[in-house]
């Protein structure tokens, strides 16, 4: 992946940190893309970004 982001609407379920760790952490109220993010698992990504309830993952290849 070039770029993952997550927009204002995320609820912080966190299905996307038990998906894929890695990219995603919970902070507070929402969740983020770590600093250190892997972005090279994109079959996770993709997977975080589809099964998000709200939609609020986004990502560019």
């Amino acid at each position: 992946m070039k770029k993952v982001w997550i927009d204002d609407e995320c609820i912080a379920c966190g299905t996307c940190v038990d998906i894929c760790p890695e990219v995603f952490e919970l902070e507070g109220d929402v969740a983020t893309v770590r600093a250190d993010a892997d972005l090279s698992l994109d079959d996770r990504i993709t997977e975080a970004a589809e099964t998000c309830p709200v939609e609020a993952i986004h990502c560019e290849s």
